[in-house]
């Protein structure tokens, strides 16, 4: 499967890894140029491109950078990928320590992925928010062992979403349907299945736990 991944820090660089290792035609790009990929280039057969190039041809777009940086994404990001392309958003808001406050997700109540989605014009696939980048390497295991994790998986787009779980199994994790796109705060940060390691029922369990409040730290 061809794959574009836009952002080369933790979790997109070992995504990357993950992928290309499972045989992927994969993509990646960063703020910084292709230039600036040369090693991860060399040590996992992925091609360096531009962000404006990332998504061409794709079938699968993983969109891992910081959520104020999304809105500076090339307009028609998307345009040259595959007909029903499904994109990844692994984004998290971090209005104290990174992001600043937005607006829209503060007073209109947006989740963190529905506001990206009205900032790039297409539907996104909320996944590996709350994964750790080190478990993305050390964490697969067979389906059926008793110590496979399972990852929250929120999107509107039943078909992307399938594909999207269908990669997640791929790469070693059960996944547990978080359900719309809208329902998505479950799994945003400071909610009990962020960063939860453990299974498909213990993560099921703490998605409806979760409060859609946000606490404090996690409010501009």
């Amino acid at each position: 499967m061809k794959i574009g991944i836009i952002g080369a820090g933790n979790i997109g660089g070992n995504l990357t890894r993950r992928l290309t290792a499972l045989g992927h035609d994969v993509s990646v790009a960063n703020s910084r140029g292709p230039h600036t990929l040369t090693a991860l280039a060399e040590e996992t057969g992925a091609t360096p491109v531009t962000v404006e190039e990332a998504a061409r041809g794709a079938e699968v777009v993983v969109i891992t950078i910081p959520v104020k940086a999304v809105p500076d994404l090339p307009s028609g990001l998307l345009d040259g990928a595959a007909e029903g392309v499904a994109v990844i958003d692994t984004g998290n808001y971090y209005p104290r320590q990174r992001d600043g406050r937005i607006a829209a997700i503060e007073d209109e109540g947006l989740t963190e992925s529905r506001w990206t989605e009205r900032q790039i014009g297409h539907p996104v696939i909320k996944a590996f928010n709350g994964t750790y980048a080190q478990d993305l390497l050390d964490g697969p295991r067979p389906a059926g062992d008793p110590d496979r994790m399972a990852l929250p998986v929120a999107g509107d787009d039943e078909a992307a979403k399938r594909t999207v779980r269908a990669l997640i199994d791929a790469l070693g994790f059960d996944t547990v349907d978080a359900g719309g796109i809208d329902d998505s705060w479950r799994q945003q940060p400071a909610t009990p299945v962020y960063g939860l390691r453990a299974g498909a029922d213990a993560v099921t369990k703490a998605l409806a736990e979760a409060s859609p409040e946000r606490t404090p730290e996690f409010r501009g």
